[in-house]
């Protein structure tokens, strides 16, 4: 069994690094991103035509190793690796680099950083609780500000907006749908995976957010991830008020809960069919 799943997961790196390697000619626009009083960087990738396209706003995870990587990749190549799947689908591609991080480093300190001084001085409830605030306050901020340029850009078709995250960026999609009801559909990919269980209000907050939502909602996850627990609570809670969702748990990828994480970036072939089908029947339509 874990020969076969080391070659699938061989595999899939080799499809993803095929794609990319494809579609490598692909240059995005640079834009500036007003938030507040700061000035973000991201990445526009659209469509060839006049449009008016749909629109997917992406939001990163908090980082790696540095303020220039996240889910183990460089992040301007983690924009790269998944834009073209958008294009090739018909949407309009918007990266947002948050404050502290990729192109927009000089906007502001590393989240990561701001944790870690954080923990060492009161503790790991302490930095939980700061991680908190700044996904309902500065980030969350950023995300909106993302929303706004959207619906501003000429060529955007600002009745179709979708928003998709991964991992803390998860949590920030929901947090940003609740407080846009313009948005069409929203896709988190391991929310809250590494902090569920670890914080209470995070829990409660998500919990809120779902339940004030309108947007169809799609939960992923691959099976060994650190915690499918956040996919599996909020499901149970869209069901009971009946409301619109979609939830895919797919195979484990890779050998480690880090891999199982990343599966966004790892594993495309798994969840592009099942992720473009629910954007297209809700965004599209």
């Amino acid at each position: 069994m874990l020969k076969v799943r080391t070659l699938a997961f061989l595999f899939a790196l080799a499809s993803t690094a095929l794609a990319v390697g494809q579609q490598s000619s692909i240059a995005p626009e640079t834009v500036v991103v007003p938030s507040g009083k700061l000035r973000l960087k991201a990445f526009l990738w659209k469509p060839t035509g006049p449009g008016p396209f749909p629109a997917v706003l992406f939001c990163h995870g908090s980082g790696g190793a540095d303020s220039n990587h996240t889910a183990g990749l460089p992040i301007t190549e983690a924009a790269e690796r998944l834009a073209p799947l958008f294009l090739k689908h018909g949407y309009a591609f918007l990266y947002l680099f948050r404050r502290g991080q990729g192109l927009s480093t000089d906007q502001g300190a590393f989240m990561q950083d701001i944790l870690q001084r954080e923990e060492a001085a009161k503790g790991k409830e302490a930095r939980q609780h700061l991680q908190f605030v700044l996904a309902t306050t500065d980030h969350l901020d950023d995300v909106m500000g993302g929303l706004s340029f959207l619906k501003a850009t000429p060529a955007i078709d600002a009745t179709r907006l979708a928003i998709v995250g991964h991992s803390f960026g998860g949590q920030l999609t929901l947090l940003a749908a609740e407080r846009d009801n313009t948005i069409r559909a929203e896709v988190t990919v391991s929310a809250a995976a590494g902090s569920w269980e670890r914080s209470p209000e995070l829990r409660e907050r998500l919990l809120t957010a779902v339940d004030k939502t309108t947007a169809p909602i799609m939960l992923v996850q691959a099976s060994n991830d650190y915690s499918t627990a956040p996919s599996y609570a909020l499901v149970d809670e869209l069901e009971r008020l009946h409301k619109p969702h979609l939830l895919k748990i797919y195979p484990p990828v890779g050998q480690t809960s880090e891999d199982g994480h990343n599966f966004l970036y790892l594993a495309i072939p798994q969840w592009e069919h099942d992720v473009f089908k629910f954007l297209d029947e809700h965004v599209k339509q």
